[in-house]
């Protein structure tokens, strides 16, 4: 039996795996495995840096590439020769200027679980069909996300949720930080995720221009881009990360009218 920490840097997780070190909780992982999408803020990265020499068991960074450059990639079909694009981040559908919801995620399934599944499954030496080994996948969801609770699709992975076992919120979590005379973690999601709500693109262009200035330029590429596509050249249709079509014209908006729909981290458990 293995008991592995899915590691997303963000508040919970990081509660989940410090509590481990300070030995509040038990029994300790083998090991953690953080999904790298390469697209984090900075902020994340080094968190990630100064919590790996925090804790007594491994961190293994995974990753199954690039997603901003995945998310822009143009395909031709061998079939019929049409351009189209794989979709990955759930950018924001318009018809006639008119918001019509989200395109579909897949996002979270490719660059999160999948590749953490992938590189558990090889560290731990596990066989198809295996029966006679297990794997406790610690997620840090906390009492206040009880919807994200989700039953493994794997056989071998048993998901385990200590935050929920132990009665704790996110609030608790950042206390718990707070009473440890420790540095809160950072919010935990690609920079350019579109469920960031008004408000942290706001937080973002006046603490961190260098990265606002990067999630302006990826959605002008996900609107040219998309426009080369077959499905989306009609010039009716318009594609971006932000809930009113344009990252640029409404970053300054306070009212968070566009939601943190996995509470201001993405510990690769949305969607599943």
């Amino acid at each position: 039996m293995y008991n592995v920490l899915s590691l997303g840097a963000g508040v919970q997780s990081s509660t989940l795996a410090m509590m481990y070190a300070k030995k509040e909780l038990s029994p300790m992982p083998d090991f953690a495995v953080f999904a790298d999408t390469q697209g984090e803020p900075k902020a994340v990265y080094k968190w990630l840096d100064w919590l790996e020499k925090q804790l007594p068991f491994p961190v293994y960074r995974v990753s199954k590439g690039n997603l901003k450059k995945d998310s822009l990639r143009l395909r031709t079909s061998k079939v019929t020769g049409l351009k189209y694009i794989r979709s990955t981040v759930p950018f924001y559908l318009f018809n006639d200027g008119k918001a019509k919801g989200l395109l579909m995620r897949g996002c979270t399934g490719d660059y999160k679980i999948q590749p953490i599944k992938v590189f558990v499954r090889r560290k731990c030496k596990i066989k198809n069909k295996e029966t006679n080994v297990q794997v406790n996948m610690i997620i840090g969801i906390s009492t206040d996300e009880t919807v994200r609770m989700k039953p493994s699709k794997v056989p071998w992975i048993k998901h385990v949720f200590p935050l929920i076992e132990n009665n704790i919120s996110r609030q608790d979590c950042l206390e718990w930080f707070s009473k440890n005379n420790l540095d809160v973690p950072p919010r935990s999601a690609c920079i350019f995720c579109p469920y960031h709500s008004s408000a942290f693109w706001a937080d973002l262009k006046k603490n961190s221009p260098e990265e606002f200035k990067e999630a302006l330029e990826y959605e002008k590429d996900v609107k040219k881009i998309y426009k080369q596509s077959h499905q989306w050249e009609d010039p009716k249709y318009d594609i971006s990360i932000h809930s009113k079509n344009n990252l640029e014209n409404f970053a300054n908006e306070k009212e968070t009218n566009q939601l943190d729909l996995f509470d201001a981290e993405c510990e690769g458990m949305c969607g599943v």
